[in-house]
């Protein structure tokens, strides 16, 4: 089994020299490159099955940079005598074990990384909790803090203990810090208890100091927490040691100079000089510098304290989704440099910061954007009520151009700008105490010149629309008697709209142009337009409206009222006279005065959608609409044709038949009710990865390159078409959106498929008039100033006349993204979908013939391959967790690369169960680029919900992209679900209920609906899962069976053949089969169907049940179908108990999830992070292989079959060639740590990791044993060291000699056949995509295997203590 992609909790991070950043994921080491943008350059797994909790650095001056070209896998034209290539000693440890690893670095670009690892897998026999170099010794040697709160110095080249010491206080460590010098005399412990307390102690010091049976006594203690300490930094230059614990607390003391020359232990009565609260949950981290401290903790926050201020915090890191944050990384520097902030969260995401040295100029964040809050000094008569910003003429404009109009409650409108205030208009005293205002930037008929327009209503009905510019030549309309609710500005085929909402529902409309009259100064021609009548209902007013563009020329408008409902008018569509007369319906527009005495009726009416608090904006994009609302929802829909039924029922003046479809709901984060606007993230900004995130792959190199080369080698005008093709792709596609909206006091936007806040301002909540610049075209650059009104006073959280910085600009609230998280809490289900192809191989062959003529064109034509060569093939996976959402996810296995399509938020508590039906979409062509799927999603607290989904392949980012629609809902409780029947017009469902019933539904997407056909509580026990199979006779009749489990261990098989049992309201089936399996309850079950041929007249169904007890059974049932192969009462199938198997411990757990890879090979996975294949036999189940996976709490398994594509085993094959010649021309490394054969890494982690995952899986049974704080047993190699190992390569099973010839090599990989794999999803905290090679590989051929494997090399050394010479 290989890992191919791996999402898992990061739990170690480390800078080196502020260049790259180290992360450990699992037992995966990943080393990004920091300049000169962020991005992942190679990783590599060290540890086995143990997950990295630490990666300590070498100091340099221990090492003296030398050449070396070991072990580099294809590097070595890179890594020469002649480049001098930089390298780094890494010790990377985490639970019982230490490695060694190098990172080369190549000195002429950076970029060129590469892992190395020296030696074999140390274990110890007690928990590592710190590592740390002896700076001062030419040998290699480690000093090691362990969980016992003992100490030990480790010979890394002989894996010997030479000293280890414990501490008189004999008690369990939950942290630790060594500090050390030179030697061992010089090193100080500090260790967190389990007692709540800081205890330090010098293995070193005494007189016995070599004495492993004298123990140390304790030099200091620090009393202060009320909870277990998890983490400790110390700040040599201020004598500073900081504390993290469970009690949310942050304890910083004085204790003075610790470790150094002579191993000092600092003041004998250290002080406490600052405990920090404010953090929600535990702290789990903790660094120090100079002018600042940081946190990090379970509440997914990174707090910077300040020092120098009184311990206040001044800047809130946020970015990860729930899990919290496990890992926290500083870079140096200098007291006022800027600073590095790395921190790694549970859901398996790197984010990255830039600070400064000293936190108290802050840059945007949550809490800190306070200080950063500007007071505009308003001067003006009365109190501001309306703001608005005006003066955005390009997009290019800066915050500091931008103007502000505002308007008080003595009707008078002042303009804000560069820096100063000034009237622009003095209204009458109607105006006076109450007004709305609205502005717009539109351009001067028959000019290039633009201009803002203000318009002003009142309580009297009147509206005064003027140019700020020119005030005096505005007009005055009227809009009838009652007050004027809102006002509404809408350009649509280059006309100008104003709509205001007036008393009784009605909408009054003008289309206004402004051009210039005979003397060059402006004029305003108004044209009065039929008016809107709202429904009847409370709260009858207009709150949002947008103008679309019909087929048949005709404009629709598609409006929000404050009662929650959406509407759809159209022009020239039912017109009715306000007085109420008979005259007839009209069905063109009027001209003159008579057109306002017309009303327009609504065509269609989602009435309250959302909710009774109101519609706040409504959008277009790309012919979807968006609308926001106070309930917390984003509601996409569209104007769709009705139904045939409702076509037959429509009115004359609907000629278009027209309607409003919801398509989906998007809800924001919790407690983020009040919605006011969607923002549009355009797609394709150029430099969209510096806007957005930095990903660890670079797509804007990939997408201008094939850019470039298209425009080579096509033409511009091919160009020309192929961005028109990719518009009209892109017509009818869901954007990528951010919600803006009020979450408790601050002003929020937010990003639904990140989950994370990208602009948060504490402007005290909503009811406030507000202005977000950018507004331009709605589309939203991914950074933002606020304006708006607070007690009086004009606000500013970016004050005019400031340049937006560039971190600023990039949308720094949220860091950067160097690795996108998943889940933030467990997953708990998982579903994949199929697989989609990119477009890169036609790529490829076009520009084969072409990019030849320069040295330049043809390292761009090598880039490009390798750009198609990870497009290749995604596979689509749909995951539900613990944290109420369901992520679309697009997995990469070439590259291990993943990506996160969409994110849908709309259950209300965690997702328990998730199945899908799929299809291709757009023919046999496209069938690979496209795909359909109705996905079924159910959850804890009574949900069910239903979505259309569509993936195709994104032509812009290279990328697949990810459209949901929700089609209905239903609530309920469920555990379970399975589809029974795919049908034409609908599908049926078995869910498995709590409260003891199976449940079938038919859903049907015509009518958006979920039907409740019967439900049945046979079991009268929490049904836990549900299966389902199909069969069919020689005779092509079809039978469907269903299979229930439940609490009480027994499985129930229901045959749904007939088609009564089909119908809404007929009365359940009664079970044909009953079959006891477990002792208690039947967690997952998994079936498989086999024909017995043409003698048997029936077929053998294959059960695999797996339980609480842990015990793996397969249940043997025949099926015999009837003769004349019609299902009836009295002549149906006959089914009996053939034979069942059982393997009592299959796991050491509840086993949580198992599927079939094929009809012999079952898969289990459990909380005991087994993931084990099975034989399923006549003779019974037989064990063929187990692997430690690196995800624990495994509770969701999806598996498939599919061969090695062509690309795939070109790149294999040149991979094991790469790395046969590469040991073949190695040497040796230059400071005596000798690399391990075959274990050299790269930049693509899964073709490196083969060798630990080997090993993996031998020590599932090796790893059980358990010790003290020191080893006793002896390595069996004895003193063998690794580069007198010999290296064996394998190859579909077999095992091959040391390789001596390049031409040996590439003939034995030519002659290799194309193979069958499968692949293995496990999903618990985190995911890991395995790739089983020839799963069809025998027992006995396995066996053997493994047996020869046990005398080969073990990369593995027990560390022993040195016995003394007598």
């Amino acid at each position: 089994m290989e890992t191919a992609a791996l999402v898992a909790p990061v739990t170690a991070l480390e800078f080196l020299q502020d260049a790259f950043l180290l992360t450990g994921e699992g037992p995966v080491l990943t080393v990004y490159s920091l300049r000169p943008r962020p991005k992942a350059c190679s990783s590599l797994s060290v540890l086995h099955h143990y997950r990295i909790h630490g990666i300590r650095p070498r100091s340099l001056t221990a090492v003296r940079p030398q050449s070396s070209a070991t072990g580099t896998y294809g590097k070595e034209k890179e890594l020469t005598s002649t480049s001098e290539p930089n390298f780094y000693d890494l010790a990377v440890f985490g639970g019982k074990a230490v490695r060694l690893v190098r990172l080369h670095v190549d000195l002429r670009d950076g970029e060129h990384l590469c892992l190395e690892i020296l030696g074999p897998l140390m274990e110890l026999q007690d928990w590592a909790l710190d590592v740390r170099w002896l700076s001062g010794d030419k040998h290699s040697l480690l000093c090691v803090a362990v969980a016992h709160n003992s100490a030990l110095l480790l010979d890394v080249i002989t894996g010997n203990v030479l000293i280890q010491r414990s501490c008189l206080e004999g008690c369990l460590l939950y942290s630790a810090l060594l500090l050390v010098h030179e030697s061992w005399a010089d090193t100080v412990v500090v260790g967190g208890t389990v007692f709540n307390q800081l205890v330090l102690w010098k293995p070193g010091g005494g007189d016995k100091s070599n004495d492993s049976e004298h123990k140390a006594p304790v030099e200091r203690r620090l009393l202060g927490h009320s909870g277990v300490i998890f983490n400790i930094s110390y700040l040599q230059e201020k004598g500073w040691l900081a504390s993290a614990s469970d009690d949310r607390s942050i304890r910083v003391w004085g204790v003075g100079p610790l470790g150094g020359p002579g191993g000092k232990c600092g003041h004998l009565d250290p002080v406490c000089l600052r405990v920090l609260y404010g953090h929600q949950a535990r702290v789990f981290s903790v660094r120090l510098s100079p002018g600042n401290v940081f946190s990090a903790g379970e509440d997914g926050a990174c707090l910077v304290w300040d020092w120098a201020g009184g311990g206040k915090v001044v800047r809130t890191l946020k970015g990860h989704k729930a899990g919290g944050v496990r890992a926290l990384a500083v870079s140096e520097g200098t007291e006022d440099k800027e600073r590095w902030v790395a921190t790694g969260g549970a859901d398996g995401g790197v984010r990255l910061w830039r600070v400064e040295g000293r936190e108290e100029k802050t840059e945007k964040s949550e809490e800190a954007v306070t200080e950063k809050l500007s007071d505009l000094k308003f001067p003006g008569q009365g109190l501001p009520k309306v703001v608005c910003i005006a003066g955005e003429e390009n997009d290019n404009a800066s915050c500091s151009q931008s103007k502000l109009v505002v308007c008080t409650d003595q009707g008078i409108v002042y303009q804000y700008s560069d820096g100063q205030w000034e009237i622009v208009w003095h209204g009458s005293p109607e105006f006076q105490s109450y007004c709305v205002m609205e502005t717009i930037t539109v351009s001067v008929k028959d000019s290039t010149a633009k201009v803002h327009l203000c318009a002003v209503g009142n309580l009297s009905g009147s509206i005064q629309v003027f140019p700020i510019s020119h005030p005096q030549c505005g007009i005055l309309l009227t809009g009838g008697p009652g007050k004027i609710h809102s006002l509404i500005w809408q350009v649509a085929k280059e006309r100008l709209f104003l709509l205001a909402s007036g008393a009784e529902g009605l909408v009054y409309r003008w289309c206004i142009d402004v051009k210039l009259d005979e003397k060059r100064s402006l004029a305003l021609n108004i044209n009065p337009l039929p008016s809107f009548l709202l429904p009847s209902c409370a709260k009858r007013w207009l709150t949002a409206a947008v103008c679309l563009h019909s087929a048949s020329e005709q404009l629709l408008w598609v409006c929000g009222d404050r009662r929650g409902s959406l509407l759809l008018f159209q022009e020239g569509g039912k017109l009715e006279q306000k007085t109420g007369d008979d005259k007839s319906v009209v069905e063109s527009l009027l001209t003159g005065k008579e057109q306002t005495d017309l009303t327009l009726h609504p065509l269609s009416c989602l009435f309250g959608v959302h909710g009774k608090q109101g519609v706040t904006s409504v959008c277009e994009y790309q012919g979807l609409l968006y609308s926001a609302g106070r309930d917390g929802c984003v509601r996409v829909f569209r104007v769709h044709p009705a139904p045939p039924k409702k076509l037959e029922e429509k009115s004359v003046e609907n000629k278009g038949g027209l309607q409003l479809e919801v398509l989906r709901v998007q809800r924001a984060c919790k407690g983020m009710e009040w919605l006011e606007r969607v923002l549009i993230l355009e797609p394709e900004i150029p430099g969209e990865e510096d806007k957005e995130e930095f990903e660890n792959h670079d797509n804007t190199k990939k997408h201008n390159m094939t850019e470039k080369l298209e425009v080579t080698e096509e033409g511009k005008d091919e160009g020309s078409v192929g961005k028109e093709e990719k518009t009209k792709e892109n017509k009818g596609r869901e954007a990528r959106f951010v919600i803006v909206g009020f979450h408790a006091i601050h002003f929020v936007v937010w990003d639904p498929v990140k989950q994370e806040r990208l602009l948060a301002v504490p402007c005290g909540g909503g009811h406030r008039s507000w202005s977000l610049w950018p507004s331009h075209k709605g589309i939203w650059p991914g950074y933002g100033a606020l304006f708006f009104i607070k007690q009086g006073a004009v606000m500013a959280s970016q004050p005019p006349g400031e340049t937006m910085s560039w971190a600023g600009k990039a949308g720094r609230a949220g860091g950067w993204g160097l690795r996108e998280g998943v889940h933030g809490r467990g997953i708990g289900c998982v579903c994949r979908l199929g697989r989609i192809r990119g477009l890169g191989n036609g790529t490829e062959t076009t520009s084969t013939g072409h990019v030849t003529e320069t040295e330049g064109r043809s390292r761009l034509k090598d880039e490009v391959k390798e750009v198609q060569r990870e497009e290749g093939h995604w596979e689509i996976v749909v995951t539900g967790g613990e944290d109420t959402s369901l992520t679309i996810l697009a997995v990469h296995p070439n590259s291990g690369r993943i990506k996160v399509l969409s994110v849908i938020t709309d259950h209300i508590s965690s997702v328990r169960t998730v199945t899908a039906v799929t299809r291709p979409e757009g023919g046999s062509e496209n069938q690979t680029q496209c795909l359909s799927a109705l996905l079924v999603s159910a959850g804890g607290r009574a949900q069910i919900q239903c979505y259309r989904l569509l993936i195709s392949w994104d032509r812009q980012r290279l990328i697949p992209s990810c459209q949901s629609y929700l089609l209905c809902l239903r609530v309920l409780r469920y555990m379970s679900v399975v589809v029974v029947d795919e049908k034409t017009d609908c599908h049926l469902l078995a869910l498995a209920c709590s409260d003891g019933a199976l449940r079938l539904f038919s859903v049907s997407e015509v009518k958006h609906q979920i039907d409740l056909l019967w439900e049945t509580f046979h079991h009268q026990r929490c049904v836990l899962s549900v299966a389902t199979c199909s069969l069919e006779d020689g005779k092509g009749n079809r039978y469907k069976l269903l299979f229930s489990a439940a609490t009480d261990g027994k499985i129930a098989v229901w045959d749904l053949t007939e088609v009564s049992f089909l119908s809404p309201g007929t009365t359940p089936p009664i079970p044909c089969l009953d079959i006891p399996a477990h002792q208690s309850g039947v967690n997952a079950l998994a079936v498989w169907a086999n024909k017995l041929g043409q003698q048997g007249g029936g077929c053998l169904v294959t059960v695999a049940s797996g339980g609480d007890d842990g015990q793996l059974t397969v249940s043997m049932i025949m099926v015999q179908y009837p003769e004349d192969g019609k299902v009836q009462p009295s002549n149906g199938l006959h089914l009996h108990l053939h034979s069942q198997s059982h393997i009592p411990l299959a796991h050491a757990a509840p086993l949580t999830a198992l599927k079939f890879l094929s009809p012999d090979y079952v898969v289990s996975t459990s909380s005991d992070q087994r993931v084990c294949m099975w034989r399923v036999g006549s003779t019974g189940i037989s064990h063929i292989k187990a692997l430690c996976s690196h995800v624990a709490d495994a509770a969701g398994l999806a598996v498939w079959e599919g061969e090695s594509t062509e690309e795939e085993e070109k790149r294999k094959t040149r991979l094991e060639s790469e790395q046969g010649i590469a040991i073949w021309r190695g040497k040796r490394s230059p400071t005596g740590l000798k690399p391990t054969p075959g274990e050299t890494g790269g930049r693509v982690s899964k073709d490196k990791e083969t060798a630990d995952e080997v090993k993996g899986e031998e020590s599932v049974e090796a790893d059980c044993k358990t010790g003290g704080p020191v080893c006793t047993s002896s390595d069996k190699t004895g003193g063998e060291t690794a580069s007198e190992h010999r290296n064996h390569t394998e190859i579909d099973g077999t095992t091959e000699s040391e390789v001596t010839s390049e031409t040996d090599l590439k003939a034995s990989f030519e002659s290799k056949k194309r193979e069958k794999s499968g692949w293995l999803l496990v999903c618990g905290q985190g995911f890991q995509l395995l790739q089983v090679r020839n799963p069809e590989m025998d027992a006995e051929k396995w066996t053997t295997k493994r047996r020869r494997e046990k005398e080969e090399v073990n990369h593995r050394v027990k560390v022993t203590l040195q016995e003394k010479s007598t």
